[in-house]
């Protein structure tokens, strides 16, 4: 008898399901229009009906006029969305008759700018990573002319010019490199009003106009700059230390000194500010400090790749002591 019943039950399931599911298909039919902000109609716009019950989807596409129709929806609520690349999508929810005729739906579809248009459009990104592949493999002139395409199709993507300005530099052309850094830093200022808030791009334009005059032997121009990117985020270890290593590198060593000297304060159990600080007191001949340095770095980070030769730098200075 149990058994029975179990098999009634079973079979009253099936059957509700059966009757929702005939239910989301019928002879509904909805139209409406697609259309930018300024009214202009949108060809091609994907326009999908989906029942809030299940899975059930109706496709549609709006023509030439931005005009769109989907038929064979059953009595009951849909979501409509309607979608293009470029344009932020849209959705109404609405109650969906058979018997009657359904109200027309207007989507009007804002256009997608900054970084929303770049994340969408996967042919931009593709480039930009393409880009970004050939400046790291040293093939500037080829990377200049992605980005360069980059920006041309995104021009509201000021950030590109930070890439352009490094391919530039790269190359020498210290006059379009400086172009290149200052129009970055004019955008975030024209954008936002305040360095600050595009931390990262006032930061690296910053760095780059500093590393410019240092090329050009320029002190006091660069340490404007240079003073100005950790100014911008005072208490981001890696712009200390970024300014002190490019100081480094220009044989500035006193002022090198200050900025990785502040990377360590600001993040004291960070190993790699130690360990280029052990360089830069090595090339003044403060052997002293070059090992309280390098010493550090090895109790920090003692399986670093590069804690052998740090090894092999002390014992020769421990030598020379003796």
């Amino acid at each position: 008898m149990k058994r029975h019943l179990i098999i009634i039950g079973l079979c009253i399931g099936v059957l509700c399901v059966s009757v929702a599911a005939q239910e989301e298909i019928g002879r509904g039919r909805i139209t409406g229009t697609v259309t930018d902000e300024a009214g202009a109609p949108l060809e091609g716009a994907l326009v999908v009906a989906q029942s809030t019950r299940s899975e059930t989807k109706l496709e549609g596409r709006s023509d030439d006029k931005g005009r769109f129709a989907i038929a064979g929806l059953g009595t009951g609520s849909w979501r409509v969305t309607a979608s293009i690349d470029g344009y932020q999508g849209s959705s109404v929810e609405m109650s969906v008759r058979q018997l009657s005729q359904n109200p027309p739906i207007s989507f009007t579809l804002k256009k997608l700018s900054g970084m929303a248009a770049f994340a969408a459009d996967k042919e931009a990104l593709a480039l930009f990573d393409r880009g970004n592949t050939l400046l790291s493999q040293g093939n500037y002139d080829e990377a200049l002319q992605m980005f360069e395409d980059f920006a041309a199709k995104h021009p509201e993507i000021y950030q590109v010019h930070l890439n352009i300005g490094t391919c530039y530099l790269k190359k020498e052309e210290l006059e379009k490199a400086e172009s290149e850094f200052k129009l970055v830093l004019d955008k975030v200022m024209e954008t936002h009003g305040d360095l600050k808030t595009d931390a990262d791009a006032s930061l690296r334009a910053s760095t780059g106009l500093g590393e410019v005059f240092l090329r050009r032997g320029d002190f006091e121009a660069a340490q404007k700059y240079l003073a100005q990117a950790v100014d911008i985020s005072p208490q981001d270890e890696a712009a200390a230390y970024n300014v002190g290593e490019l100081l480094f590198l220009n044989q500035k060593i006193d002022e090198a000194i200050r900025y990785l000297e502040l990377a360590t304060q600001i993040k004291k159990d960070w190993p790699k500010p130690y360990m280029k600080l052990g360089y830069v007191y090595l090339n003044k001949g403060d052997f002293a400090k070059a090992l309280e340095n390098f010493n550090t770095f090895l109790t920090l980070d003692p399986g670093n790749p590069e804690a052998a030769q740090v090894k092999s730098i002390i014992e020769t200075i421990e030598k020379m002591k003796k």
